[in-house]
């Protein structure tokens, strides 16, 4: 885009979901509001009072697994003490007029993401960060395999209590559900359609327009130009094997998405070169944000294609990702009455600002 200085004002089409839209307006920016909070992060190594610390792993549920299996642990992973699902094989499914009860069976676990208590994601070793996505991948298969009524297995991290953590030692969850979440079917459905119809995948085509692709906006009524884009700016980082992009459509003012370059619908395919360039892809541009807009709340979480009969079909249509959306501001009411989401920051300003950081390599 030609930076002109101009306030925006633009409803954009979420490209993945048709029917999600984002009103970037940049002068909204400028109203009276609260400072942005901001998390005081506690960085030290070790809080004796702290359940998730090295020596204090008595204070949680017994462990599932840790990483590496013999010695001192650098990842663990242990129940979530408070579910939002539980294992109860109960099977309840109920009807009655319009309405329809599921059993709320799953899986909830904590993933504590190193012992380090205070420790950030940009601060983790690429290694390290390669392991836990690769504990991450050894989980999600166990799940999976373990019940057939498990549909879909999310990984999240909530960092910050806007963004509902609340414990501060670095830790991230899994949930296993008994169906596939709706943002995650509306993904896959507009994914596939959009293959049916483009012979394509839709993240790929954006993927091929980022790298390079400009492109020229008019005015409906007079027909002039009213600026360039060329969407190579989006890119905030890349490495061998994966692209972090600032979405057009950004329902956040910092969002990021990072992706594969090469088409993969399914995480758990992903080997250790994938994982080790994923590590330090992720590692980058989490200092790029730390750098640009430190001590932000955050929830990262990822989307992988779901497993099942009814999507056997997808494996040319989807695209694993993980979407990293810091908290800034709180949804108003239009937000939640519209369902349209509202950034004050430009997609194009926010890229910039990313990708102009000056980080250590």
């Amino acid at each position: 885009m030609s930076d002109s200085g101009d306030s925006l004002r633009e409803i954009r089409i979420n490209p993945i979901v048709p029917t999600e839209s984002v009103l970037v307006a940049t002068a909204r920016g400028m109203r009276p509001k609260k400072a942005e909070e901001k998390v005081d992060r506690d960085t030290r190594a070790h809080v004796e009072a702290c359940p998730f610390c090295r020596g204090n792993e008595e204070r949680t549920p017994p462990q599932i697994r840790s990483f590496p299996a013999q010695g001192d642990w650098q990842i663990r992973i242990v129940p979530n003490l408070y579910p939002v699902l539980g294992d109860d094989r109960s099977q309840t499914n109920i009807a009655f007029g319009l309405q329809q009860v599921i059993d709320g069976y799953g899986r909830h676990e904590v993933v504590i993401d190193n012992p380090s208590h205070g420790i950030a994601l940009h601060e983790m070793s690429q290694q390290h960060l390669a392991d836990l996505f690769g504990v991450y991948q050894q989980r999600m298969d166990e799940l999976y395999a373990s019940d057939p009524r498990l549909k879909y297995v999310l990984i999240f991290k909530n960092f910050g209590p806007a963004a509902g953590a609340s414990i501060a030692h670095t830790h991230s969850q899994i949930i296993a559900t008994p169906v596939v979440p709706e943002n995650v079917q509306n993904e896959v459905q507009h994914s596939r359609d959009y293959r049916r119809k483009y012979n394509h995948c839709v993240f790929c085509s954006l993927i091929d327009e980022a790298l390079t692709y400009e492109a020229t906006i008019y005015d409906r009524e007079s027909g002039q130009i009213r600026r360039k884009i060329n969407v190579g700016q989006y890119v905030v980082e890349r490495g061998e094997r994966f692209i972090a992009i600032k979405p057009f459509a950004s329902r956040f003012e910092w969002e990021i998405h990072i992706l594969p370059l090469h088409h993969e619908a399914d995480f758990l395919r992903a080997d250790a070169a994938d994982l080790a360039d994923f590590a330090r892809v992720l590692k980058r541009t989490m200092a790029r944000l730390d750098r640009v807009v430190g001590g932000v709340q955050y929830n990262f979480f990822l989307h992988s294609v779901p497993h099942g009969g009814e999507y056997g079909d997808c494996s040319d249509s989807y695209h694993w990702h993980i979407e990293i959306c810091p908290r800034t501001s709180i949804p108003t009411g239009f937000e939640l009455g519209s369902g349209l989401f509202v950034s004050t920051v430009s997609p194009e300003a926010a890229a910039k600002a990313l990708r102009d950081a000056e980080i250590d390599d």
